[in-house]
Formats: structure tokens, sequence, C-alpha cells
């Protein structure tokens, strides 16, 4: 359901509290005066059967009985109780309902599952059950039972854990921290980390948000919330479970090394969402966040009047990966003439422990004034011969006079060691983050620096794919059907060799034998080339084939082949009595003295399905545990920045007498297994190991698949991916009128040059009919918001012409409940009248109908005639728009189109 109806919950007219007690202490009670105490506006109903009348209030005997439709309902009573009066709330008309009660169980049939169903029927929004409320002071409201309210401000907390909302809410009234709301999930047995990701995203009075996770169950939503919110503001993610054991043993070596919480890290990676690891952590961020915005650059200068604590905060700054700003040449003569001859003259700037305030305000104002560095941090150690607070003034003062004269606002964060509650104060006032320690300063700058740097990786346009890279989806797809059919879960070798050579990915020849004979037959013309020979026992049953030395390597003789058969049987035999063997497999040895062992496949994760993996290969490769992961799909700049994020890839670059792995091969190859779980969903993993890495290439010499069917609820789009990929089901050819051949495609992030080429082929006046306004500016954050979208909410068909210049493109944006989506639409200025611009709408509002948005709407301008007749033809609605008069919202209710009928005019 999204946003729908959360505004009720975060802003109601009217409160009920069902469950409402005189009894001190009680949760009925709490929820009354903390919405008295808070402030709110609205009427306030108590519920209770036993009660006249409650701390003031006249009760009420059941909710039907109120004078008058609540917009929110709270419910405090025992679990078996919450689904009938569930169902009696919704049947009142109420929009949101709180469910405190705990103790509801989890899955189908359960009570909360069954208060679920009785609240769809009404489409009334739980929150909930197991949870302690919500705030959210603009609107006076605490609909919470936590110890204390909070002040008003920007930041969005939303919890999973009603204690660790309390906490932070407690944290944050000591601390002055301000919130736009609290949110306190519990079971979500309805509204959801997506949803209240989706409110606050586009709320303006939200600037950040911060989340406290223990587990997603609907992936796909969640990545979709979580990206567009990154998109337009800082996400700050706490998840607990990190070292959670997995829930089932893993087959191969990829599914060992997919931990559970390695895979929430690549999610929250892919999102852009900025990862924080402990309370602490989060409340730095929320210091940070809630005083300071994100600002460009990454060079940090240290001011301190402590040498100790200003090397201590360099090597923090180093360890997690931040950058020391040089002192400009004309900064340190600015400094000469204000610092004692034994200041440190290098970064960090140690104006020495005897230092005044006047000192410190008067070199920060040098640090400000230096191009640089592009934020300060100042250090305070407490010394007698100054005081904290005094200092803490003048570093006021100096930002003041500062962000008066400079267009570019300089972030400051501040560490003063003494904890001096009247420095504290004087930081809050002037909205300046402060700190107690240096390791907490330096994480909160670098918080910032890292969602500005994660929001620029975003928006980068990958490389184009190979042009002759053109999977063959049918043979790959029959392999593994046929392997399902008849009941197995594994692929053979030559089942993986036919796999894999689909896809371009290549493999160490394959041959099967079931005896020494055929074995030596099969070895014969091998040897005959003078190459060695590698043997290893085939069995679904052992997958690792050396624990039970079922591996023969450099095998240079027919009897030596013959032998090694017959030992590796011997051993299966007597060690895996159980196991089924099918012969053995013999393959060329490849010899590659300096190619580096990698590991790359897919993993099967329970809540965000395939995940690509990759990382230092060989036996040893769950021990060594160098390995990154991604959520598939990949494109080529993805995959460079998983293989940077293993240690492995520092050999892939030349050393020594080794010269430098073909890395672009490597990282084809995980475009390719992305594209390769995307096309078959029915692999659950898949683990080459090793593949073999070196300046002429990569060639993989041993894989392993599981396979399963899919299950009744993984058959629509694209079922094991968090990320929607690629609809390449949505590629299309037509003929215009003038009978010239067009190909239409969803957009690509690699189009961006293609854009950029279009609109220099479109005459200003037709830009402004497009966009409302000239446009002279095509930068790359422009084109980017153009080129990179979120299939899950959003299409853009390009068309283009036999030569492949693009003609023009249309683009649909669904809103967070994806029942409203709004279109635009541009063609190059030449192609007018020729079929185009229908062409694309009758595509765009069929896949409007396909994903189940209820209404198309677009702003046209008035002079736009010929897009308004178009809208006609297609049966769009035309009414003025309320906010300019100069243009006329256009509307198409999508239930009453036949996709059919929209036949080419």
């Amino acid at each position: 359901m999204s946003t729908y109806r959360l505004d009720k919950l975060l802003a109601p007219r009217s409160v009920a509290v069902v469950g409402a007690s005189p009894r001190q202490g009680s949760v009925g009670l709490t929820f009354l005066r903390n919405l008295r105490e808070g402030g709110f506006n609205g009427a306030i109903y108590p519920v209770n059967p036993r009660h006249k009348q409650i701390d003031g209030n006249r009760c009420f005997p059941k909710v039907s009985a109120l004078p008058e439709v609540p917009d929110l309902v709270i419910i405090a009573v025992p679990p078996k109780k919450v689904p009938d009066l569930v169902d009696e709330v919704g049947r009142k008309g109420a929009a949101a309902a709180i469910v405190v009660t705990a103790g509801m169980g989890y899955g189908s049939g359960s009570l909360a599952d069954r208060a679920r169903l009785a609240a769809r029927k009404y489409g009334l929004r739980l929150l909930g059950p197991n949870c302690i409320g919500v705030i959210a002071p603009r609107a006076n409201l605490n609909a919470s039972f936590a110890s204390r309210t909070v002040q008003a401000g920007d930041l969005a907390l939303i919890s999973q854990s009603g204690t660790v909302a309390g906490a932070i809410v407690e944290w944050a009234g000591h601390r002055r921290i301000g919130f736009s709301a609290m949110v306190s999930l519990g079971d979500t047995v309805d509204v959801d980390f997506s949803d209240c990701m989706d409110y606050f995203a586009a709320d303006p009075a939200t600037r950040a948000i911060l989340l406290y996770i223990e587990s997603i169950s609907d992936a796909r939503k969640f990545m979709s919330a979580a990206r567009a919110a990154a998109r337009t503001k800082p996400v700050v993610v706490i998840k607990s479970g990190r070292h959670a054991p997995g829930a089932k043993a893993a087959a191969t070596h990829t599914g060992a090394l997919a931990g559970s919480d390695a895979v929430y890290d690549a999610a929250f990676r892919r999102a852009g969402l900025l990862r924080v690891l402990d309370l602490d952590q989060l409340f730095a961020a929320a210091e940070t966040l809630g005083r300071q915005k994100p600002f460009p650059g990454n060079r940090l200068a240290i001011l301190t009047n402590g040498g100790g604590i200003g090397v201590l905060a360099v090597d923090r700054l180093i360890d997690l990966g931040g950058h020391l700003a040089e002192i400009s040449p004309e900064t340190v003569a600015r400094l000469d003439e204000i610092l004692p001859a034994s200041w440190s003259r290098a970064n960090p700037v140690d104006i020495v422990g005897d230092a005044d305030a006047e000192r410190f305000a008067r070199s920060l104002e040098a640090l400000l004034a230096d191009t640089a560095n592009d934020a300060v941090l100042v250090l305070n150690v407490p010394m007698a011969l100054a005081g904290a607070s005094k200092a803490a003034e003048a570093i006021v003062g100096a930002v003041k006079q500062d962000r008066a004269k400079s267009y570019r606002k300089k972030p400051v964060f501040t560490a003063w060691l003494s904890a001096d509650e009247a420095s504290f104060r004087i930081f809050e006032a002037a909205q300046i983050p402060h700190y107690t320690t240096e390791a907490d300063a330096v994480r909160g700058f670098l918080q910032l620096v890292r969602y500005r740097e994660a929001q620029s990786e975003l928006m980068e346009a990958p490389d184009s794919l190979p042009h002759d890279f053109v999977p063959d989806v049918g043979k790959a797809r029959r392999v593994v059907e046929d392997a399902i059919a008849v009941g197995r879960t594994w692929l053979d070798p030559l089942e993986i060799n036919a796999l894999l050579s689909a896809y371009d990915i290549p493999f160490a020849p394959v041959t099967l034998a079931k005896s020494a004979e055929e074995a030596v037959a099969a070895a014969r013309p091998i040897l005959a080339e003078r190459n060695a020979v590698a043997l290893k026992i085939l069995s679904p049953d052992i997958l690792h084939k050396t624990d039970i030395g079922g591996v023969k390597l450099d095998l240079t003789t027919e009897a030596a082949v013959a032998e090694a058969v017959s030992d590796v049987l011997a051993r299966a035999a007597r060690l895996r009595p159980d196991a089924r063997v099918e012969g053995v497999i013999l393959q060329p040895m490849i010899r590659r003295g300096k190619a580096r062992e990698l590991i790359a496949g897919l993993a099967d994760d329970p809540a965000f399905g395939s995940v690509i993996v990759f990382g230092r290969g060989g036996t040893a490769a769950e021990v060594i545990n160098d390995k990154a992961l991604a959520l598939p799909p990949l494109d080529l700049k993805l995959a460079y920045d998983l293989i940077a994020r293993t240690r492995v890839s520092r050999i892939l670059k030349a050393y020594r007498d080794v010269p430098a792995a073909d890395e672009a091969a490597v990282a084809l190859v995980l475009v390719k297994l992305a594209q390769l779980a995307a096309d078959i969903p029915e692999i659950r993993e898949l683990d080459i190991n090793p593949l073999l890495a070196d300046e002429k290439g990569v060639i993989a010499i041993d894989a392993h698949a599981v396979v399963a069917p899919l299950g009744k609820n993984e058959r629509k789009g694209h079922p094991r991916f968090a990320v929607r990929p690629y609809p390449k089901e949505w590629e299309r050819r037509f003929t215009l009128r003038d009978g010239r051949h067009i190909f239409v495609r969803p957009v690509r992030p690699e189009d961006e040059g293609e854009f950029l080429r279009f609109f220099q082929q479109i005459t200003p006046e037709d830009l402004r009919l497009r966009f409302f306004a000239p446009v002279r500016d095509f930068s790359h954050a422009f084109l980017a918001r153009l080129t990179q979208i979120d299939y899950a909410r959003a299409i853009a068909f390009v068309a283009f012409d036999a030569t492949g210049d693009m003609m023009g493109a249309v683009r649909l944006l669904a809103d967070a409940n994806l029942e409203t989506g709004e279109y635009a639409i541009l063609l190059r200025s030449d192609l007018k009248g020729i079929g185009l611009g229908w062409e694309l709408m009758r595509l765009m509002i069929e896949w409007a109908k396909t994903e189940g948005l209820h209404e198309v709407e677009g702003q046209v301008l008035r002079e736009n005639t010929a897009m308004l007749e178009m809208c006609r033809k297609l049966g769009f609605t035309l009414r003025n728009d309320r906010d300019d008069p100069d243009l006329l919202v256009v509307t198409l209710p999508i239930a009453t189109i036949d996709k059919d009928a929209l036949l080419p005019s």
C-alpha cells in the first residue's frame, strides 16, 4: 500500500485509545497522557467498556459508539481480542491503527495475520503489532509510550525495535536533536520500512532518514523505496544480527561465502544507504545529519590545541579511508603570523596547549578561507590556561563570520574532550555538530562524505557491453529444464559446460568417461598434443571432490590415466559408499603459471534472492574469506566496483614480473553471470572455482550449479531479483507510416551519450514545450536522472532508427502507491507527423496497464496543440491546471483501456 493513508497515522485530527485504563503505569493511561502532554490539538477518545471516565476524559464502551470516525486508533488489548477489534475499527471507517499488543504470532493463520486480513478489507493501515507507536512533533502527536517526546527537527527515525527507538528518543532529548517523526514498526504486518521511506522521502520537513533494521520481508519493495529515498536525502541504516549463523548450510563455495549479513550489506550499498554498525555510530550520524547538510569534497583539515589528540584524529581518519587535507602555502604563511613559532606547520594544525579563544578563532578563520580543504575539525583538550566555553564561543563567532561572507558555507565539526555542557549548548544553538571524542567527530565527517560519494557513484554512467555478446538463452534454458524434468538438482560438468558456453564464458573442455577404457580413449588426443590430463570423479553426491582424493592432475600417459580411474573410483567406494558415481570427467591441464585463482558465481539468499559473489578462489576460498557481494543486475561499472572491494583485486594489477590480469574479462564474466540469473531464475546457485585470470583473459576450470523449479509465488517478472533487471521483454520493433523501421527498447544507464546527442538535435522551442522552460545545460546529473531509472516504478522507452540514431523517448514515473503515473514525451524535431509519438505513447500505456496502474496523467502547455490532439485521440481527458493557467492536465483512466484497441493512428 506504500504511503496510502500514512498522513492520518502521522498527522491525525482525532485519536481513539482502545484499552485505555485509569491504572497507573498501564500502557493505555501512558498513551492518553502522552497524547495530552504532547499538545495534541484534536479529540482524544478513551475506549473501555469498564469505565465511564478516564483521566478526565469521557470513556466510550466500544469503537462503534464514538461520536465521530477517528483518524487514528491505538489498540492496547490482549492478543486474542485484536483481530475482531481491528475489524470493528475498519467498519467504523478509521484510516490507521497502531497495534501495541505483543505476542500475536507470525505467519499465515496467526493472530497478527488475521488482524492484517481484517484491516485490508477496509483499507485500514496497521502499524505493529508489538510496537511503541509514533511521535510526530510538528503535529503535536506523541502516540507512543516512550518515556519522553522529541523536539521538532528534520530527522525521521524508523525502527523495527521499540526499545531501540525509545533509547534513541531518550538520547536525542539530552542532545537536543530534533525529529520530523519517530515510527516504531514492530512486527510490520502492514506498514513497513518501504512505506515509511516513500513517505519521508517526499516530506519536505525531513532532511535525513535513520533506519534500525532487524530483517526485511519484501526485498524488492524495500530496494525500490530505498533507492528512491537515497536519491533525495541521506538514509542511514543500522542492521542487527551481523554475526548470526546462516539458516542453512550452503551447498557451494559461493553459497558459503554469501552470509546473510554480507547480503544485507550488498543491498544497502546498491541502494546508496549509509550503513553504521552500532548505536554509537547511529548517534554520531544523528548528531551530524541533525546539524550539517551534505557538502562537496572529502579533504579534512584538523585544528587542535593538543598535538597527540590531533595525531589520533589523523589515525582514525586514515583507518576509515578518509583524506587528510594539505595546508596551502598561503595559509601556512598566514598562520605563521598568528601562531607561536612552535606550531606544527602542517595538518593537523597544532596551535599549542596554551591557546586562548582568540588563537582558536583566528586559526579557524585561516583554515576556513583555505581552498585546499573542504571541511574543518576543531579539537579542544581542556587546559587550565584557557576556558572550553570561551573557545567554543570563539569558534561559533568565526563560523558565523565565515558564513555571512561566503556563498559556500564550509562545514565545521567540533570535539570538546572536556564534555563541557556549556560548550555543547553553545554549539547546539549554532547548529554545529559536536562530539565528545575525536573518533566520533571523524566518523561524523566521513558519514557525510560517504553519502555524497555514494550518490556520485550511483549516477556514474557505465560502459557499454560488447555488441557481440548475445547469449543463447534457449540453449541454456533447455539444459536447466532437462535436468529439472528428471528431478535432478545438480548439473553435471557436461551440462555446466553447455550452460556457460551459451553465455560465452570460457570453460576448459570436458569429456565424460564411464570406465578406464573410455577414459584412456578420451585422454589419447589430449596426450597426443603433449598436454597433460586432469581427471575428476563425477558424482551428484560428491561436491568437493578433493575431500575424497577424487582429483588427479598432470597425468601424462595412458597408463597413468587408467590407474587414476581405478584409484578415484576405489576411493569413492570406500569413503562415500552411499554416493552415486557416474564415472569420471577428463580435461586438458590448463597451464597458466601466473594466473590468479578467482571464484565467481551466484548464491541464493532467502530474503534478497540471487546474489553475485566474487573473490579469491581455490580450495581455501572459504578459509581465506576474501569476497565481495552485489545484487544483480550488474553493469560493467558495478562489476568493476565489486572486484575492487576484494583484496585479490590488488594482485590483478601488474607486480614484479607478473603482467596485469585482464580485469575487463573478469568484469564481463560477472555481468554475464548476472544476466544468466535474470534469464533463468531456476538456477539457485552457481560456483565457478577456480576461474583463472591472467593477461590472456579468463577460463573456468571447475564449476557447480544447483537448480530448482520456481515456486508458485515465483512465476511473475523476475522473481529472484530484489532489484528489477532490464525488462528485455519490452523490446519492440515497429514500422512507421513512412515505411521506416524502428527499434524501441527500455532505457539503459549507458544511454547517457545517446541522450546528449539527441538533445543537440532538438530545437530550443521543442525543448521549451517539453520542459516548460528554456534548457541550455545538459549536465551529467541531468542526463543520469533520465537514463538511470528504477524499473520497479518507472519506465522510459527509447526509439532508434536503422542506423542506431535516437529518434525520441517517452517516460512514465509511477507514484509510490503504484496507482498513478506521470508521463512525458519528446521527439526529434525533424521526426513529427510520422506516427512515432503515437507508437511510443501506445507502448507506454500498455506498460502502465500491465503494471496495474489506475491512471496516467501529464502536464501539457496549452500552446502544444499537437500533443493535446494526440492525447484526445488516445482517450485522455483535459482539465485546467490549478496552479498554472498556461498548463493543461491530461488524464487517462487505464482500467477502461483495451490495449489491443490501441492501434496505430
